[in-house]
């Protein structure tokens, strides 16, 4: 439901973005309250896990879920993520691990704690949005992978290996020789992950990770030969303090701390925009985490759990996903879970010592496997990254994380210069008399000069030619060497035309970019027929070629997805104003905008009736000659003065006090514009009258700050388009 205030185009821009309701609210409490207990069950079954793979004591993992949970909650700018120990960081744990021992691990999650701390005081976060997509799903894919095949091995009831290469060797002897009832403990952890999300019912509610090791659990009673988890105590029994390494062990420990707090920072941020994402198409407010806060609350929690013998954390998406899907609030739900993971792990310890460790494995593969995404390929196909994700993935899997990401990091700037240097350079034959064509598009630097050398040197001498520069940037090496070129091409009898496209050329002079005016992007002083012509001939020149596949699709009829009718103005571009193309919109123009007359009416007629548009909008706009002219009560005799008659119903109404007219005059608008908002609230009165039954929308254009107000049609007031907007379901965004 929209607000009851109308908002000027420049106050919607500053507008603040909503945030979570009041945390004190009775039902803020209760939503809470309910999320924090489902993501504490989801919480427990991982965070053993994740223990169990990074090599480290099992409750480990506990205290850091509760760290995550209580420190990372209260501190972090992210109020629905759900912080903890996360499988993007198995894989380096173990390493450290291996290679240090368990309590100088936790020194250098104290060390990777305070470098985050220090990464949110300097404000480093943008730095992270530099990293390509492509390379941060291949990283997390790699890690995922590597898991799987480890833990893999413990579900088939042997041991896992350390290189993910061995992992894969010794799989087919560890499948050909199975050992006993691990297997099946483990296989229907695996089976029961897969299958779960899957049955319809209300018991998708009860989370597939606490089924799963519920019923490992349960089935291993079963079969005392089994392994399960050993725990030394319980939680308050197993904080071991960080202990200082040897002192020729320095190097490797400062690396860890660098990796882990890199790592950990990447894919909180990461995490943190796709729980926005997933508040914001729940609720239509606009959710938006502090990076630099969030930065902060996840380095006190790494500190914390360091100091108390936890595994590293970050921000984890399958338990923030959760939060947000069971519908909490508030940054109280992540703190809750926090609460009841430490009261679970000193009053149930018993309990933990239960579960087989063939059934946590095999909710580790499934949570591994999870990580290798088909959206994320899809995207970087794409985008023609692809190879980037190939590559980080199997650097990190045969390799280590930090080769792999480094790997990915030397191929995207060798992809960008391999990709500067290849400007798109082609040659199109003469047809009927014309000139041969030379097209040159995206970079023309000196990294291109050689494949355009060799293009040109084709082009016979003696014929005229003309050279397209479709190019973003042109350095002074292939300028020079083009006009070499044309003179030596002249000097041999030929003809050599030069055109950078105007399109091109306003775009990077004009400063009013692509959406020019003839006269600004002309830099002869043409009269207005001249100027059409000009504009006519630059058509041809530089977009008929681009849109003739579009309109030759298009040449068999339209389908447009909405009509919209608006004023005659000339400075009111449909196409522009709603970023719509060739076959998008069923336009009709008129002065003032009014639904009379044969011509609108059989046009709305058409619409509603052959093209069947699902949508017709009306558009006013500010300073409307129209509206001024209702105002002053015509000006003379003949067809404009009769016509402009269709305004005074408008100007009643906004004499009586219409809602959309007395806010917009609240706001300051002028006169003629509050009386031009008053008239897009009839003109959509009259198509219901008509019984149009379209989806009905006002708009309302103001030229001066090139903002659009969006017509409210409960309250009948105007407001910016981000307010109106945030308050439709997500599917009619």
């Amino acid at each position: 439901m929209l607000d009851t205030t109308s908002s000027s185009p420049s106050e919607g821009a500053r507008e603040k973005p909503h945030g979570p309701p009041r945390r004190f609210d009775p039902r803020t409490l209760r939503a809470d309250f309910g999320a924090s207990l489902v993501v504490f069950l989801v919480a427990v079954p991982l965070s053993l896990g994740i223990a169990l793979a990074s090599n480290a004591p099992i409750m480990a993992g506990l205290i850091a879920g509760v760290v995550g949970g209580i420190v990372a909650g209260l501190l972090g700018g992210s109020p629905l993520q759900v912080s903890g120990p996360a499988a993007g960081l198995t894989v380096i744990v173990a390493g450290l691990v291996d290679q240090f021992g368990w309590q100088v691990t936790c020194l250098i999650t104290v060390g990777a704690g305070l470098l985050q701390v220090l990464f949110g005081l300097t404000r480093l976060s943008r730095f992270t949005q530099a990293i390509p997509p492509a390379i941060v799903h291949g990283m997390l894919a790699g890690i995922g992978i590597t898991i799987a095949l480890a833990q893999l091995h413990v579900v088939l009831g042997g041991s896992a290996q350390t290189a993910a290469l061995d992992n894969i060797l010794e799989l087919p002897a560890q499948v050909v020789n199975l050992h006993g009832h691990a297997v099946v403990v483990g296989l229907t952890a695996i089976g029961l992950m897969l299958v779960w999300p899957r049955i319809p019912g209300p018991q998708k509610a009860v989370p597939g990770a606490l089924v799963a090791v519920g019923a490992a659990t349960a089935l291993a009673l079963l079969w005392p030969d089994v392994a399960r988890v050993d725990l030394p105590g319980n939680l308050v029994e197993s904080i071991a303090l960080p202990v200082l390494p040897e002192s020729g062990l320095w190097a490797g420990v400062l690396g860890g701390m660098l990796t882990v707090a890199l790592v950990a920072s990447v894919e909180s941020l990461l995490s943190a925009v796709a729980t926005d994402r997933m508040a914001q198409d729940r609720d239509g407010d606009s959710v938006r985490t502090d990076a630099d806060r969030e930065l902060l609350g996840q380095g006190a929690g790494n500190a914390v759990s360091g100091l108390l013998g936890g595994l590293p954390i970050t921000g984890v998406i399958v338990r923030s996903s959760a939060n947000v899907r069971v519908g909490a609030r508030s940054r109280l739900s992540t703190i809750l879970h926090g609460c009841w993971i430490a009261l679970f792990g000193i009053v149930l310890v018993s309990a933990i010592e239960m579960i087989p460790l063939a059934g946590l494995s095999g909710l580790l593969v499934v949570v591994g496997l999870q990580l290798v995404k088909p959206a994320d390929i899809r995207v970087a196909r794409k985008h023609g990254e692809l190879a980037l994700y190939v590559v980080t993935v199997l650097g990190v899997v045969f390799l280590n994380l930090l080769e792999g990401v480094a790997l990915g990091l030397v191929l995207a700037a060798v992809l960008m210069i391999w990709r500067a240097a290849r400007a798109r350079v082609r040659v199109e034959e003469p047809a009927d008399g014309a000139p041969r064509r030379v097209v040159v598009e995206g970079t023309l630097s000196f990294l291109s000069v050689p494949s355009l050398s060799r293009v040109l040197q084709v082009v016979p001498a003696g014929e005229p030619v003309r050279v397209d520069l479709v190019v973003d940037y042109l350095d002074h090496t292939a300028f020079d060497h083009i006009e070499t070129w044309s003179k030596r091409h002249r000097a041999g009898g030929g003809y050599v035309e030069v055109v950078e496209p105007q399109q091109a050329r306003a775009r990077r002079d004009a400063p009013h970019g692509r959406f020019a005016t003839w006269s600004q992007w002309r830099a002869e002083d043409l009269a207005g027929g001249a100027r059409m012509r000009a504009g006519l001939t630059a058509y041809h020149r530089d977009t008929a070629e681009h849109v003739r596949p579009t309109m030759a699709e298009l040449a068999s009829g339209q389908n447009p997805s909405g009509l919209l009718l608006t004023c005659a103005d000339s400075r009111v571009l449909p196409s522009m104003i709603t970023s719509s193309g060739p076959g998008d919109l069923f336009t009709v123009q008129n002065v003032g905008n009014f639904v009379s007359g044969t011509g609108t009416l059989a046009a709305v007629q058409y619409a509603e009736e052959v093209l069947r548009v699902p949508l017709i909008a009306v558009c006013g706009h500010s300073g409307c000659g129209a509206m001024n002219a209702v105002l002053s009560g015509g000006r003379g005799r003949g067809p404009l003065d009769d016509w402009l008659r269709n305004g005074e119903p408008t100007m009643q109404a906004w004499i009586q006090g219409h809602p959309a007219g007395r806010a917009a005059s609240r706001d300051g608008f002028p006169q003629a514009d509050c009386l031009a908002m008053v008239n897009v609230a009839m003109q959509l009165d009259r198509l219901r009258d008509m019984g149009v039954e379209a989806e009905l929308m006002g708009l309302f254009y103001d030229i001066k700050s090139a903002g659009v107000l969006v017509y409210d049609q409960r309250d009948r007031v105007f407001h910016s388009h981000e307010r109106a907007f945030a308050q439709l379901p997500a599917a009619l965004r």
